[in-house]
């Protein structure tokens, strides 16, 4: 290409890679054996994977710095928990409970007989005992008695059908939270139907084992209780969620066998040939356990460094086989472009001076890809990130040593013409003969060029597809095609939800799906009920004025379209009426404080104030939220109620235990961009050394951009959100969509044709095959995770089929064609006009994982 070269880059690692090449080829017993040694010694890491797990959903999902962290260890500070006066309200943790959701979808559930079976239910509940320990003796209490649901103070039997009960609050209760799906009576606030009951039962967090012990018989109790006809009994623990979590990932461990009798099915498909000799079928299979041993030694190393493993990294193993097998694809191309009557070792040279290069440039930018996931604040993302990328690089570890090894192994079997099955001696085939034995004769090649032969497939794009492409009405098609593509994708990106659901980090056929689906239904009109504390040690509380600016901000609160106007509670307002009511100036500090200590003991408030040494040093207010139903209401919520609370004059934290997961939403977008961002700036700077030409650096940007922006918005049309799940595809996608894009644009760049549709037809002619090649590999390392009942592992497989989709027709349609209206870019044509009708002249030097066999001819 004129006025660009890259040797000063490319040529001094080539030329270390020919005579590790040669040292490879000359020693291959010890680079075959030693890596077995290595694997096995750092596999024993799996010792550690039981301690190494991290299956927390708030140590994984949430951000790691949240601000709902910080607000929780305020609360936790100024306000601790007491089991001895329990008060769910007040809890700052979601704390240590199992509940019960009892639903009659058709039906009024405020019926002698349905009541009836719900107060059965109850007594079975608190029957449970696990050894010496029952119900009562681990219950949270009020006084001495537990804690009841209050619907049972409430209703009666057999009276259900005659007590009157007003909603949300009866007599001062809040029952919203136990009573769903109600129907009012016209004009009033009481109940004239509802569908739903929900019971809680919250233990002491002093016995955690116990506990832990006797929410277990729960879920078993719950699972078998006999309900009513046209009755549903749904369940849920504190437990429930990491439990059922860490069982998601057992739905995709038969999947593993499956994933990789496709990818040696499909290694040695690729791989076979009719010729006894030249079959690489072994080469093949030795490729695939090349990189599950990376994927063995890899984990081990970081198992044994105390890397917490997270459940997201159980995907790591099909993504590295996709890799390790495109790896593998180059490696065996270019051994087939030398000559096959050379030395071993020589032969072992060429190969890695042209393959090893682009195998080094492929996990460059993909370790690269993974490692900047570690920037952001998820566990799961980095957890995933440091176990794959590590994986990555194992990988090319093992394919430059223990696949070389083998490589050189078969070929010496293949120098001494032997069957690559029996290893016994067979005759060559006769010269200019078309027929013979395939399954007793061997070692054919081309007798021109000294290599083996090639392949048809290749001349299919030469032939049929590069014409096709390049003809005009093809053309416009392909721009209609886009112009649909981009439109479709633009818009999908101005829909994506953001944030993960709960009950989708369960599997599918979780009971804790039912439990959120009929909490959702029933219980969602009715949100959180979010502390508002005041932090401030000098606020005075007896001062007119100060009160006014306290209560301006809580009228602010209340302003609010996610707030209740009516369900603020207060113990100021409380204590201000108390005053009246018994005559005291509390406008007086010394009044004010000497009061306050009789007042908080009388009342449900004395957990609400931190006041010691006669210095109130923190308070706090509650206010009801309202119609907080889907993943928008909540981010909007949150952020409204943090911008109030900094808005406001006093010093104010707003908290409520569901912050802490709410928290993703504040971060997801911003970190994703930063990834993004960040990952391609090292994607183009890799691509400008290796490839220093201004317009095909301008043509990986855009596929990068393009990919990226194509997969966002089709993941919103395939029901899968912005999360840490996802966040982790996108930043996979900037490595792929390089792998698609950049080689793609330098082959058309640096092509010796004459017109800018015949350096189309060229570069797809030594790329196209590759690209499906590749593709086909990485998908089928993926693709049975699509059978998978978790969540999780449904949406790496959706986004990463996207991510191939796209950028293969980025590097076989999209891009030929949009190039093509650019020829002018080209490498200049003067008196070597002709060099480029050979196409074994134009072998480029630069090659990409996607792109299998850009380094060298794609002959197999």
């Amino acid at each position: 290409m004129a006025g660009c070269n890259t040797d000063c880059v490319e040529k001094p690692i080539a030329r270390g890679f020919e005579i590790l090449g040669r040292f490879v080829g000359r020693h291959h017993w010890w680079f075959f054996i030693l890596p077995m040694f290595i694997s096995a010694g750092l596999g024993g890491g799996f010792y550690f994977l039981a301690d190494r797990e991290a299956n927390g959903i708030e140590e994984m999902f949430t951000p790691l710095d949240g601000p709902a962290k910080d607000e929780r260890q305020v609360v936790k500070e100024y306000f601790p928990q007491n089991d001895s006066d329990f008060s769910r309200l007040r809890l700052y943790t979601e704390g240590t409970f199992a509940s019960l959701i009892i639903v009659t979808p058709t039906a009024n559930i405020l019926t002698n007989p349905a009541f009836t079976k719900i107060v059965a239910m109850d007594r079975e509940v608190k029957a449970i005992e696990v050894g010496t320990f029952n119900f009562s003796s681990l219950c949270v209490k009020k006084g001495d008695v537990c804690v009841s649901n209050s619907i049972f103070d409430i209703v009666k039997t057999p009276n259900v059908t005659t007590t009157t009960i007003d909603y949300p609050y009866h007599d001062n209760i809040f029952i919203a939270s136990e009573i769903g799906g109600v129907k009012l009576k016209t004009g009033s606030t009481e109940i004239e139907s509802a569908k739903a009951i929900r019971l809680f039962y919250f233990l002491k967090e002093d016995n955690q084992t116990v506990n832990t012990m006797w929410l277990q018989k729960f879920i078993e109790t719950a699972s078998m209780m006999q309900t009513e006809e046209g009755m549903t009994v749904s369940y849920f623990t504190s437990i429930s969620r990491d439990e059922e979590f860490e069982k998601s990932s057992d739905s995709i461990i038969p999947l593993f066998s499956l994933t990789y009798a496709l990818a040696i099915t499909f290694s040695i498909t690729s791989c076979i040939r009719l010729d006894c000799v030249r079959n690489k079928v072994w080469v093949a299979t030795f490729g695939v356990l090349s990189a599950g041993m990376a994927v063995l030694s890899s984990f081990g190393l970081l198992l044994y460094c105390g890397m917490p493993f997270a459940m997201t990294v159980a995907t790591a193993p099909f993504l590295i086989l996709g890799i390790g097998v495109d790896d593998m694809f180059i490696m065996i191309s270019c051994w087939q472009q030398t000559q096959v009557h050379g030395d071993v070792e020589d032969r072992m040279a060429a190969t890695y001076k042209e393959a090893a290069v682009s195998i080094t440039i492929t996990t460059l930018t993909d370790a690269l890809a993974f490692y900047i996931g570690l920037l952001t604040p998820f566990g799961s993302v980095q957890s995933f990130c440091m176990y794959t990328g590590t994986a990555v690089l194992f990988c090319y570890l093992y394919n430059i040593t223990f696949f070389g090894a083998f490589l050189a192994l078969n070929g010496r079997r293949e120098k001494s013409n032997r069957h690559w099955l029996t290893c016994m001696k067979v005759p060559e085939p006769e010269v200019n003969s078309e027929k013979y034995n395939i399954c007793s004769v061997g070692g054919a090649y081309d007798h021109e060029t000294g290599k083996e032969e090639p392949m048809p497939i290749n001349n299919f794009f030469k032939t049929y597809y590069g014409p096709f492409l390049t003809n005009n009405w093809t053309k416009g098609f392909v721009i209609l095609l886009y112009a649909v593509y981009l439109g479709l994708s633009i818009y999908g990106c101005s829909q994506i939800k953001e944030g993960i659901d709960l009950k989708n980090l369960a599997a599918d056929s979780s009971y804790v799906g039912s439990y959120y689906d009929n909490e959702d239904e029933f219980f969602s009109e009715y949100g959180p009920n979010v502390m508002v504390v005041v932090t401030d040690s000098e606020f005075q509380y007896w001062d007119e004025s100060s009160r006014n600016s306290l209560d301006s901000c809580l009228q602010k609160f209340e302003d609010l379209s996610m707030v209740s106007q009516n369900g603020t509670i207060s113990w100021l307002n409380e204590y201000l009426i108390f005053g009246k009511m018994t005559n005291l100036n509390l406008s007086v500090e010394n009044t004010f404080k000497s009061n306050l200590s009789t007042f908080l003991e009388r009342s449900d408030f004395i957990q609400d104030v931190d006041f010691t040494d006669n210095t109130i040093y923190a308070s706090r207010m509650f206010i009801q939220t309202v119609n907080v139903s889907t993943a928008v209401d909540e981010k909007n919520m949150l952020n409204e109620l943090r911008e109030t609370a900094k808005d406001c004059p006093v010093k104010l934290v707003v908290y409520h235990p569901a912050f802490i997961y709410f928290d993703q939403y504040a971060v997801i977008v911003s970190n994703t961009i930063q990834n993004i961002v960040v990952a391609t700036l090292a994607m183009l700077v890799i691509s400008l050394m290796l490839i220093p030409n201004p317009i095909c650096s301008l043509w990986v940007t855009f596929a990068i951009a393009s990919v990226i922006v194509g997969v966002a918005g089709f993941m919103t049309f395939w029901d899968v959100n912005l999360d840490s799940v996802s966040m982790i595809n996108l930043v996979i996608c900037i490595g792929f969509s390089v792998d698609f894009s950049a080689h793609i644009s330098y082959a058309f760049v640096s092509s010796n044709k004459r017109t800018a549709n015949e350096k189309a037809i060229d570069a797809v002619y030594h790329l196209g095959y590759p690209i499906i090649q590749g593709g086909v590999s990485t998908i089928l390392g993926v693709v049975a995770l699509s059978a998978a009942e978790s969540y999780i592992f449904r949406t790496f497989f959706k986004i990463m089929f996207l991510v191939i989709l796209f950028g293969a027709v980025h590097g076989i349609v999209f891009i030929p064609v949009f190039l093509s209206f650019f020829g002018i870019c080209g490498a200049k044509v003067g008196d070597e006009e002709d060099a480029g009708d050979n196409p074994q002249d134009n072998t480029y030097q630069f090659k990409r994982k996607g792109n299998d066999n850009i380094a060298c001819e794609n002959n197999f």
